[in-house]
């Protein structure tokens, strides 16, 4: 028959959740899945149990687990076990044993089961896996972990013979039992002896075990008979154990059994059992034999007032497991007694006394009793005596003396106090603390162990008279002083008794009030008794100001920060406290410019809380908070010109306690204030500035660009604003129209038509290129333009700043001629000029397309090493335009003919010498109204021009000689000369004077000419607009 043996033993393994719990701090939030370490080697027959914990998961507390197997005949092929959310997961496999209760998941806790598998077979083997569901809002982690479970034969074997045995009492006993196994992994085995005694068929008492680390451990009620070598268990052999009994008692009578155990290690270096068996059983009879016995009593001869007295009551001799009553004396009277069935009497107070805990009276083990007074006094002095009767039971029930005897009377006398010595200290042994730091006292005292009551008593500075602070009486109850009672709950005074002469009074979170002399008052017996019986010492502690020592300080590295850019303040905290561990709140202040007043932006709390202000609106959305011990960041990112201004920063200090109870800031201090300006960012804008002139077909349409090189980096935005200034000289320059920031267009105040505003509008092709469009093109839209880009940067409270702004280059428009074919005459030419002298350059016009066209005319010169320049331009309508200003005293241009030209050199120098050609080009009325418009032009060839050097000339010969010039000076000939030279003086004047009257009479025809014309054309335009 085999006998549930009621033990303690490890039956399955324990949750691996610590391990889970280190590595999941190391990643918050991630979850991780985790099962007993293989592999684990497990017999058939035997039930398993393995461990699966989960942390890091969201949702749910409760999470749902799926075990599932993988099989060594299919390595990658899932076989479904059991799950806790779907009662169809199983598959058929294992359906009938998950059904029937033999395997089945326990829940621990929400995060944690155990799969049990409550008879193995060998198939079970494989690499079990442990799977929980998905419930995090995206996956992150292992959702799953496996473990290898092997089934190993059962090879234990446990054998006794059955037999009954007869023994009188005091004889020996010796069994044997046969156990061995046969694992082929490495096991340890492990035997215990049991008694089953009669009557008791559900229960059974341990003798002796050879523990699976061979180690002998006896049961709770064979533990003195071991020690005394009356129980032993030895190994003979190598699968034989002998249980030895020397002594035989009535209480070894029933039934005796082997059990022998199979343990193995498992990868995480716990044992576990894996098989167990049982033997046949012995039975073991005893007859027991009558033998007499004495009484004594054991007792200290002196006890301390206060202190407990203990007396003890001992048999000695007789039987095993006697049935004995015991009686107390005190002077001669009956004080308790304790029948043979371990029922109480008391007598007198006695039973008064018990009743408020200051007495006992006990049997602590068959053949012994117990007197114990926890405070025993003076009224406890006196003669004490026990008397132990030997009991059996009646037939009819009731209980029969056999014998009796008492022990001998026991004098106990009160011992007299000796002086004692009082020591009061610090606990870190330094007298001056800091406000808010713990405080603890310890009051200790010599001589013999004794109840003692103690005090502590403060003198506060500047005061003659001490508070009592605390104290505890002998029986341990502690009472508080008003002042600590009052400031019980901000910081905690506690008053423990260490050991039975040292106390120690603690102030956990100590305040200004608490500094002054403190003095321990240390007595002996009951308070109302201790007069004359008590010692004290005492100490000055000093408690320092944490105001005293702190200091703010708070700096930024940008105190000029660009608008958009990101800018940090850091608040430091400084004071001779830092390992303290106290914990600060900071308060961020902001003053506006322009104000006096200091807001509130945001306040980080000592329990770590943030709580923002609401006088920037868009503060909390922008800036980040770092808070370490002694350090707080603000970082503030896209700076407006709303957080322009002057910050500062206050610091509070909390200690420990004051979180707790929300007590308030122990200092607190401000910084200084530190002055933030927001400035502009540095423009980067480049526009392209380089000058073109076009040429364009009349009523065409065309576009210009205006083309970012480059730009400053952030989120900026681009204005373009496109100008005009017609060909018209000593023109202004016209605004056409506006793209802004937003893209809104808006056209100028010259432009207040609509078809002179659909004549025009803008296109932003890309982030970089802008055209303008210009539709129909005509006369009166030849000029130049150009654009001017601004770059423009919106802050986060939506106001605009323009950051730079860039012009591009000119770009002039004309319009192309239309058809027309004028041709100059192409003759190559080459003039020769002498130095100081004239010359005369003709372009005539062969061919052109109508007889009412006009000419305009440009000459150029070529120098050698200088390039094209030009040197003069004529008008259709006759103005005269020179290049440079300086050349009208030295050219002359104007009209022979209708088609011919003649540009006219005076007084050439050797460096006039080059090539000169002409450009002609024809003018035609077009358009509703009129207007001249350029049709057609060509170029002459190049004429060579040479300047030579002049000729030496008579007067020149004269002056060269000083002789023949005295001589000529003396002639009477120079008043012929002098006539000479006014002759041709007069003749060259008249000549020029014709020359121009000629002139004058030419232009005076054409301007009649041209004036007609444009008389004619004003006036169409003002009949277009009143038809308009």
């Amino acid at each position: 028959m085999e006998v549930e043996v009621v033990r303690e033993e490890r039956t399955h393994q324990a949750i691996p959740c610590s391990s889970a719990r280190r590595r999941s701090k190391l990643s918050l939030g991630q979850r991780e899945v985790t099962v007993q370490k293989g592999p684990l080697f497990r017999a058939a027959g035997y039930p398993v149990s393995i461990g699966c914990n989960v942390t890091g998961h969201q949702g749910p507390a409760e999470q749902h687990f799926q075990w599932s197997v993988y099989l060594p005949k299919a390595p990658t092929q899932e076989v479904q076990i059991v799950s806790t959310r779907d009662a169809t997961f199983s598959y058929a496999v294992y359906a009938q044993r998950v059904r029937s209760g033999g395997i089945y998941v326990e829940r621990v806790r929400g995060n944690s089961v155990f799969l049990h598998i409550s008879e193995l077979q060998p198939k079970d083997s494989g690499e079990y896996e442990c799977h929980t569901p998905n419930t995090d809002e995206r996956y992150y982690g292992n959702y799953s972990a496996k473990t290898r479970l092997i089934v190993v034969p059962d090879t234990l074997s446990a054998t006794m013979s059955s037999q009954t045995l007869g023994k009188e009492e005091g004889e020996s006993l010796e069994l044997t039992c046969e156990a061995s196994k046969a694992t082929a992994q490495h096991t340890h085995l492990s035997v215990t002896w049991y008694l089953m005694q009669d009557g008791e068929r559900n229960q059974t008492t341990k003798i002796i075990s050879l523990s699976k680390d061979f180690t002998l451990i006896p049961g709770p009620s064979y533990t003195e008979r071991f020690a005394a070598g009356d129980v032993q268990l030895g190994k003979l052999g190598v699968s034989t154990f002998r249980l030895s009994i020397g002594s035989l008692q009535p209480s070894d009578q029933g039934q005796l059994f082997c059990e022998a155990t199979e343990w193995i290690q498992d990868p995480d270096e716990t044992w576990t059992l894996i098989t167990r068996k049982q033997t046949a059983q012995t039975a073991l009879r005893i007859r027991p034999t009558a033998r007499d016995f004495q009484v004594n009593i054991s007792a200290e001869s002196t006890f301390t007032a206060g202190k407990s007295l203990e007396l003890a009551c001992l048999v000695g001799g007789g039987g095993r497991d006697p049935q004995l009553q015991g009686v107390w004396f005190f002077n001669g009277n009956e004080m308790a007694r304790i029948d043979a069935g371990g029922v109480l009497d008391l007598k007198g107070d006695y039973k008064e006394r018990a009743s408020q805990g200051q007495l006992q009276v006990s049997k602590f083990s068959p053949k012994a009793f117990a007197l114990r007074i926890f405070s025993a006094g003076p009224e406890d002095e006196g003669i004490y005596r026990c008397a132990v009767a030997e009991m059996a039971r009646a037939p009819m029930g009731s209980w029969q003396v056999l014998q009796r005897k008492q022990s001998p009377d026991r004098h106990v006398h009160l011992r007299t106090p000796a002086a004692r010595n009082v020591v009061l200290s610090t606990k870190n042994k330094q007298q001056a603390v800091w406000e808010g730091e713990a405080l603890t006292l310890l009051c200790k005292t010599d001589g013999a162990e004794s109840l003692l009551s103690v005090e502590f008593w403060r003198l506060p500075r500047g005061q003659t008279q001490p508070e009592f602070v605390a104290g505890v009486q002998q029986d341990g109850t502690v009472r508080l002083g008003a002042s600590s009672e009052e400031l019980h709950n901000q910081s905690p005074t506690r008053l423990q008794k260490m050991d039975w002469a040292t106390f120690q009074l603690e102030i956990s979170s100590t305040s200004s009030t608490d500094g002054g002399v403190y003095e321990c008052r240390v007595s002996e017996g009951a308070w109302n008794q201790a007069r004359g019986r008590s010692w004290t010492q005492k100490l000055a502690v000093t408690v320092q100001s944490l105001q005293s020592s702190l200091r703010v300080k708070l700096m930024s590295r940008q105190p000029q920060v660009e608008l958009a850019k990101t800018f940090g303040l850091s608040c430091v905290a400084e004071a001779d406290y830092t390992s303290l561990g106290v914990l600060l709140a900071v308060t961020w202040q902001f003053q506006p410019a322009r104000s006096r007043v200091f807001h509130p932006l945001v306040r980080i709390t000592h329990n770590g809380t943030i709580e923002w202000g609401d006088f920037l609106s868009q503060f909390q959305k922008k800036t980040k908070v770092f808070q370490s011990s002694f350090r707080s960041q603000l970082l503030i990112h896209d700076a407006s010109e709303e957080e322009a201004g002057v910050y500062q920063c206050k610091v509070e200090v909390y200690v420990s306690n004051s979180l707790c109870t929300r007590g308030p800031a122990r200092a607190s201090a401000v910084s200084h204030a530190l002055m933030i300006a927001i400035t502009l960012p540095e423009s980067k804008l480049q526009v392209n500035s380089s000058s073109q002139v076009r040429e364009i077909l009349i009523n065409s349409n065309t576009d210009i660009e205006c083309r970012v090189l480059s730009r400053s980096t952030g989120d900026l935005q681009l204005a373009v604003i496109w100008y005009f200034s017609p060909s018209s000289t000593n023109a202004t320059w016209l605004r056409i129209l506006q793209m802004d920031q937003t893209n809104v267009v808006k056209y100028g105040d010259e432009f207040p038509t609509p078809w002179r505003k659909q004549k025009f509008y803008t296109e932003k092709v890309s982030q970089d290129l802008f055209q303008l469009h210009i539709l129909n093109m005509e006369d009166s839209d030849q000029g130049k333009y150009h654009c001017t880009v601004e770059e423009w940067l919106l802050s986060t409270n939506g106001t605009w700043h323009k950051l730079g702004e860039k012009k591009s280059g000119l770009t002039e428009l004309k319009l192309r001629p239309t058809g027309s074919q004028v041709r100059v005459s192409k003759g190559y030419r080459t003039e020769n000029a002498t130095e100081h002298g004239d010359v005369a350059i003709h372009c005539s016009v062969e061919s052109f397309g109508s007889p009412a066209s006009l000419f305009s005319v440009m000459w150029y010169r070529n120098r050698e090493n200088s390039g094209r320049k030009t040197l003069v331009h004529l008008h259709h309508d006759g103005l005269l335009e020179y290049g440079e200003e300086g050349l009208r005293r030295h050219l002359h241009c104007y009209r022979s003919s209708h088609t011919d030209f003649v540009l006219k050199l005076h007084r050439v120098e050797t460096e006039d010498a080059g090539l000169y050609w002409c450009r002609v080009t024809e003018w035609q009325l077009h358009g509703s109204p009129s207007n001249w418009v350029n049709q057609a032009s060509d170029e002459s060839q190049p004429m060579v021009l040479s300047v030579l050097p002049s000729e030496p000339t008579f007067p020149s010969r004269v002056c060269s000689s000083t002789s023949l010039l005295y001589f000529l000076v003396a002639c009477p000939c120079i008043p012929l000369v002098l006539l000479f030279i006014s002759l041709f003086c007069l003749y060259r004047k008249g000549r020029k004077l014709s020359a121009l009257s000629l002139k004058a009479q030419k232009e005076k025809a054409l301007w009649m000419n041209l004036k007609r014309a444009g008389d004619w054309t004003a006036n169409q335009k003002e009949e277009e607009e009143e038809d308009h």
